[in-house]
């Protein structure tokens, strides 16, 4: 049981990543070699340690991290955790790393299927939520598994550059300096939420969906994905009143598979049965922008309708959940003429049916319009202006927006319709 936050107080989740499967079922995006650090899969993590850089949207004076073991087959131990601000590469800024603990024990065991959130840890640091020296600063968030971990739970597409230490290495999460973990992944592994002690006014926005929210042809460790452009352009606007969290997946879709649990895909379970874990367990939830669906057309069989009624049915859950719950919906880029499976005519019939459900089923409190800012008239798919990769470069896939194309994208969102007139 965590204790209740201070009075005026709550805690809110200032970042996330969607766990999605056992390593390496994924779409990694600029991945390193990484069969130093992980030989065997079905092993996993074998005594060696992690440091996970991540980007709090929201500062806090306190912090906790939330690690999970949801998609292994054996208990998980780990031991040697500890939060620190980040340097440079792998080294944390002298005298910030700071211990925490689970139930104030050293270490923690996951059984398969369980996450565990930490204990609050002060960060000495942060003198000031609203310090604008905190903007853009990264958290170095490390720890230990001891022993063999089985299949590791983790988020493929980071597209941010972490650090692991060789397998067998030991426990180096007190290490300040940057030599115990020589190897580099842009892959987050076992951590998916951190949770800031902010003012109870302080409101969270989970951005989520699929590739195109998870950030598929950005900029590697630029942090220029839709959700970004919104969170910056909001704390222009509000300070630190939001924040926002992308618990995007790449090749997620809606309503399959069915049978993710004993097949998993790269794309990960479903959205309307990654909901609990993704968005109504979070801390200090208000409002969901859910942008989804492409997969659904592109990758099965899914009619508009079937997309369509797993909407209906998540957003019925999510409103059950959390009264007073915003919802707003995007429309669907177009992918036509991009790759084999999403670039027909036949899928984007059924994108273009979908669309019309999103604009006018009358089930959101608001429509983001992403088709037609990325839409080229002309062709009826992406401007080319937004097709060239950001990451590895290349003419891209016409499927996912560059950099361009995501600036315009979290540019176009009506900041009324979330912070009002």
């Amino acid at each position: 049981m965590q204790p209740a936050p201070p009075k005026g107080q709550h805690w809110i989740a200032s970042w996330t990543a969607a766990a999605h499967g056992p390593y390496p079922v994924g779409n990694p995006v600029a991945q390193p070699e990484l069969t130093l650090a992980f030989p065997d899969a079905a092993r996993g993590a074998c005594d060696q340690s992690f440091r996970m850089i991540v980007r709090p949207d929201v500062w806090g004076s306190q912090a906790r991290i939330r690690l999970s073991n949801a998609f292994g087959t054996k208990p998980v131990t780990f031991d040697g955790v500890f939060v620190g601000l980040q340097l440079s590469g792998s080294a944390v800024l002298e005298g910030t790393n700071r211990p925490l603990t689970f139930g104030g024990n050293r270490m923690l065991t996951l059984a398969p299927g369980r996450d565990a959130m930490s204990d609050a840890v002060t960060l000495p640091f942060v003198k000031s939520i609203d310090d604008p020296l905190l903007c853009g600063r990264r958290l170095a968030v490390s720890f230990h598994v001891h022993g063999e971990s089985g299949p590791m739970t983790w988020h493929a597409k980071a597209l941010t550059t972490s650090y692991l230490s060789a397998c067998g290495a030991g426990s180096h999460g007190s290490d300040e300096s940057e030599f115990a973990f020589p190897i580099s992944t842009t892959s987050w592994y076992f951590l998916d939420a951190l949770d800031m002690l902010a003012p109870e006014a302080t409101q969270v926005i989970v951005a989520f969906g699929d590739s195109i929210t998870d950030g598929t042809g950005s900029t590697l460790n630029g942090d220029d994905r839709w959700p970004d452009v919104l969170a910056r352009r909001l704390h222009a606007t509000a300070g630190n009143r939001f924040a926002v969290v992308n618990a995007g997946i790449g090749g997620n879709r809606v309503i399959s598979p069915a049978d993710y649990a004993t097949n998993p895909i790269n794309g990960g379970p479903p959205a309307v049965d990654r909901l609990e874990r993704d968005v109504l367990t979070l801390s200090g939830v208000s409002t969901v922008i859910w942008l989804e669906g492409i997969n659904d057309f592109g990758a099965t069989n899914a009619t508009a309708k079937e997309v369509s009624d797993g909407v209906r049915e998540a957003v019925l859950r999510m409103r059950e959940r959390v009264p007073g719950l915003r919802i707003f919906m995007a429309t669907v880029p177009s992918a036509l003429n991009s790759t084999p499976t999403h670039g027909t005519a036949e899928v984007d019939a059924r994108r273009n049916e979908y669309n019309n459900f999103i604009r006018t089923s009358g089930i959101f409190d608001g429509v983001i319009d992403f088709d037609a800012v990325a839409l080229d008239p002309a062709t009826g798919g992406m401007r080319a202006e937004y097709q060239p990769n950001s990451t590895i470069g290349g003419p891209g896939d016409k499927l996912h927006p560059n950099r361009a194309g995501y600036a315009a994208m979290g540019n176009a969102i009506d900041l009324t319709m979330i912070v009002g007139k």
